[in-house]
């Protein structure tokens, strides 16, 4: 059994990031879903980034840095998306991390210094996905984290969906997130 702290994507806590915590705890493991939009959602990514964009995407960090705060320290951090920021600066930062789980996003390593010694990590996205794989360098990031780290892996599924593993959006993609689920339920359960 793992514990997880799992930080929603740009459109905030919604019905599939909820069902998705839902599948992991049904597999025996704790999940904390932290709210980093105070309740909001929206329909569109655009409209999410906005939010995040006029409330100080920093702003939104520091919510994810803040919501493990009273949490131990023994924790799988997870993110999907605009939540990988948080998770990766506390998989990075803070002692005591299990591992790490990034969907759909993944930020160049040096952003918190190196990544730790003993902290397996698992990186996933779409390999058509224009979010991940060409505006923000997150697979470029993906491989040089994959290159660093002792035990990493990283997965692509064919598609150009962004948030394909949220049941609850027009981008889902079942296959592609039935298998990033096994995956996931697979590395928590070693």
């Amino acid at each position: 059994m793992a514990e997880v702290v799992l930080y929603h994507h740009a459109q905030g806590l919604t019905e599939g990031v909820k069902a998705f915590a839902e599948e992991l705890r049904q597999a025996g493991h704790i999940v904390h879903l932290p709210d980093l939009y105070d309740g909001n959602t929206f329909g569109t990514l655009d409209e999410g980034l906005e939010y995040a964009r006029t409330t100080g995407f920093g702003t939104v960090n520091e919510r994810g840095i803040r919501a493990a705060d009273e949490l131990p320290e023994a924790l799988v951090y997870a993110g999907f998306s605009l939540g990988v920021m948080a998770a990766q600066q506390l998989a990075q930062t803070r002692a005591g991390a299990k591992g790490a789980l990034f969907f759909h996003a993944c930020l160049p390593i040096e952003e918190y210094g190196g990544w730790p010694d003993g902290v397996p990590v698992q990186i996933h996205g779409m390999d058509q996905d224009p979010f991940f794989t060409e505006e923000g360098g997150d697979l470029d990031a993906a491989r040089a984290l994959v290159a660093a780290a002792d035990q990493a892996e990283l997965f692509l599924y064919p598609g150009k969906e962004h948030l394909f593993a949220d049941s609850s959006l027009p981008s889902y993609d079942e296959a592609a997130a039935n298998l990033l689920l096994q995956r996931t339920l697979a590395f928590l359960s070693d």
